[in-house]
């Protein structure tokens, strides 16, 4: 049974990281530039949710381009910014979803972290190309985390506790605030945005997990900060994207939480 599990969260993985390329494309803008409506070559964006949901290439473009062509977009000097390439997306999305359905089990919140998996990888594709993380996408991620795991703590068999993940998402946002007051030069309020989902998600399985996935977000930056600065490819006062620390952080403390977890009696 948890193999099929696992094979079903890696697929529902894949299909929704084909996904994010386009989405994200779409986000990579500067603050005061509006979001991108159409492709690099020009052909404007169509299909469900006003063209938000589809492949990476538009439908001109995949007629144009031959299969196998290379890249998720024509070549041309207007093509997407640099950052996470395209065909790497569905894969990180399929392994932290089998990651996250391996350690959760057939648990209620399984279907939560699956659900929001793929908005954390677009969140961190996009961070990574314009240092921006989008209200249009952290907002609603902290609500969704919020009321979906009110939902899976009425099922039974649920291994936490949404008043802690209530909590748990208020205290890092407050942190993340806070950080942001006292330096806003090295702290994005985008970062203190997605601090709520985040903390939301590692709060459902505890204070300890919530801890944890707040410091790895903060070593794994400061490795890689540090790694930039030894390689003089950066210096102190270099702005680096905090998103996907963040995220990568709080993947393995959430794992933690999964698979340590006791379910609910009852």
């Amino acid at each position: 049974m948890y193999a099929t599990l696992i094979a079903l969260a890696a697929l529902w993985g894949t299909c929704a990281g084909l996904l994010v390329p386009r989405a994200a494309y779409r986000l990579s803008v500067e603050p005061e530039e509006a979001w991108r409506e159409a492709c690099p070559a020009g052909h404007p964006f169509t299909g469900p949710a006003r063209g938000w949901l589809g492949p990476a290439r538009c439908a001109p473009c995949a007629v144009a381009v031959p299969a196998g062509g290379g890249g998720a977009w024509p070549e041309r000097p207007a093509g997407p910014p640099a950052g996470v390439a395209a065909p790497a997306l569905p894969v990180v999305t399929a392994l932290a979803c089998a990651a996250l359905a391996a350690a959760t089990g057939p648990r209620p919140e399984l279907a939560v972290w699956l659900l929001l998996a793929p908005f954390a990888v677009l969140l961190a594709a996009v961070d990574v190309r314009v240092h921006r993380l989008p209200d249009r996408v952290t907002l609603p991620l902290a609500g969704a985390a919020a009321g979906l795991l009110g939902v899976a703590a009425l099922l039974p068999g649920h291994a936490g506790s949404w008043p802690a993940a209530l909590l748990g998402g208020l205290a890092l946002g407050a942190a993340y605030f806070a950080l942001f007051v006292i330096h806003p030069d090295g702290m994005g309020f985008g970062d203190v945005k997605l601090a709520l989902s985040l903390g939301a998600a590692l709060g459902w399985y505890g204070w300890g997990i919530l801890f944890a996935g707040a410091f790895a977000g903060f070593l794994f930056g400061a490795v890689y900060g540090t790694v930039l600065i030894v390689l003089r490819r950066a210096n102190r006062r270099s702005a680096i994207p905090f998103g996907p620390f963040m995220i990568g952080g709080a993947l393995p403390a959430l794992l933690l939480g999964a698979f340590t977890a006791v379910p609910a009696a009852g």
